[in-house]
């Protein structure tokens, strides 16, 4: 059987179009997530969990590799190469890039042998810190085989927002990409066609890291968005999205590589913008979907925010998916208007306001949902990380942010741990329908409850294959 990270219908890492990889590429077996210890003296790892029906595993992990280090905080992750690396045969799809977003240490793991994966290399935070960086976040593959990794801090840990480039056959450091820095930073996405990178902000690393204090959203988070010229590495200009985008963190172009726009998730302004090109050549937002507040009772604010944590997007550019983390729902939009958004599909999976907490809600035409078990089980958390199928209907999702906010938003999820669960979704109307047939309890595991974080396939996945225009397709892709 072929691995799941290359196939006889390949060209190297990925497929030529997001289309193809709907339609060509097998269905995932096994899933790779990050799993953070909340306990001192405990080690993260990247849990393997299989997620084949099919097997006498289904929903059960089956490998545990662990860091090498206490207190690492495992959080995003990305490939060495994905399909902006099409056309070169010579590149795999092999080594998962693991930042740690509490050490700033990086960890390169190898993959070749899918079920096991093992530790290849490590940047340690002295590296990080000899170039003035810290709390590296978002990292994605370049064309040219290197991997470029957002940075959130500077070597003192005070905000700053930047990037270094990890070289994709060497595992050290090559510096940092361009000169220039920001106030914050968090994630980045980039389009090939448009010669555009746009990063977004969360705020300072000595604030988050503390949990979130209302009294400080203003003053020490962020709410634009960053341009730059993806070649040149230098700065362009910022777009300003004001209170009601504040705190943009997850941020998809569209998978089309010939379109110049997409979104963003903005959490404590629950609001999803779409960015996009005018007619004057420069990139702007508009405001496309708004959580309404609930008022409260019983909760840390008199009004509770949705809290959008991360969105992202059908590799057909139909479904945009993002959770609210606070309030406890998934949501699925058909934006085949990007401008006008259509709610679809929608589904409580915990949360801060279940008529089971100390929160009610007040004068809400809206009844408070019922708390969520499956299999027996009950979710103490709210929906948080979210992965699509490449088919589009699968998603597949987890519950924990950052330790520090989980321990202040849901303690109880801290002590019985995380969920890993898997939704159906309607990929002709729209619609979402949990499956109660699958859960993988990370309160259950060996050295106690851990929190599960960012989920990746294989063979690649909607949040992280980033993909080339026809032309550079027609010109074969060279490294």
């Amino acid at each position: 059987m072929a691995s799941q990270a290359t196939c006889d219908k390949c060209n190297g890492p990925g497929y030529a179009t997001p289309r193809d990889a709907m339609k060509l590429a097998p269905r995932e077996k096994i899933v790779y997530l990050p799993c953070i210890q909340p306990q001192a003296g405990k080690r993260d790892y990247l849990a393997t969990v299989c997620v084949d029906p099919n097997s006498s595993d289904y929903g059960k992990v089956i490998h545990r590799l662990y860091t090498l280090h206490d207190n690492d905080e495992l959080h995003h992750s990305g490939w060495n190469t994905c399909a902006s690396c099409y056309g070169n045969p010579a590149a795999r799809r092999t080594k998962l890039i693991l930042p740690c977003l509490g050490s700033s240490r990086i960890y390169v793991i190898d993959t070749t042998e899918e079920r096991a994966p093992k530790i290849h290399a490590v940047v340690e935070p002295s590296e990080m810190k000899a170039l003035g960086c810290s709390r590296p976040h978002t990292n994605h593959c370049m064309k040219n085989g290197d991997v470029l990794v957002s940075t959130l801090g500077d070597e003192n840990d005070s905000n700053k927002g930047s990037f270094v480039v990890l070289d994709g056959k060497t595992w050290k450091l090559k510096g940092t990409w361009g000169d220039q820095t920001v106030k914050y930073s968090y994630d980045f996405w980039y389009q090939y066609r448009e010669n555009t990178l746009i990063s977004t902000e969360w705020g300072k690393p000595s604030s988050f890291w503390k949990g979130l204090d209302p009294a400080l959203v203003k003053t020490d988070y962020g709410s634009d968005l960053h341009v730059w010229d993806f070649n040149k590495r230098e700065y362009q200009y910022k777009i300003e999205l004001g209170d009601d985008g504040r705190m943009p963190l997850e941020i998809r172009f569209l998978h089309d590589p010939t379109k110049s726009e997409g979104f963003v998730g903005c959490a404590f302004g629950s609001t999803v913008y779409r960015f996009f090109r005018n007619a004057m050549g420069q990139y702007q937002a508009e405001k496309v979907i708004s959580v309404e507040e609930k008022k409260v009772e019983g909760w840390m604010l008199p009004v509770m925010p949705g809290i959008i944590t991360d969105i992202l997007l059908s590799m057909d550019d139909r479904f945009l998916y993002f959770s609210n983390w606070v309030q406890g729902d998934l949501r699925q939009y058909d934006i085949s208007d990007t401008r006008n958004p259509k709610l679809v599909g929608r589904l409580f999976l915990g949360g801060s306001m279940t008529t089971d907490s100390k929160v009610k809600t007040i004068n809400d035409l809206e009844p408070q949902p019922n708390p969520v078990y499956v299999k027996g089980r009950k979710l103490y958390g709210g929906p948080q990380m979210v992965q699509l199928s490449l088919d589009g209907k699968r998603l597949y999702l987890t519950d924990s942010l950052v330790s520090p906010w989980d321990k202040q938003f849901y303690p109880d999820m801290v002590k019985n741990g995380c969920v890993l669960l898997q939704v159906d979704c309607d990929t002709e109307k729209g619609g979402l329908t949990l499956n109660k047939n699958f859960l993988t309890d990370f309160g259950k595991e060996p050295d106690g409850p851990v929190l599960a974080h960012e989920i990746r396939y294989p063979g690649g996945d909607c949040t992280s294959d980033i993909y080339l225009p026809p032309e550079l397709l027609v010109s074969g892709a060279k490294l």
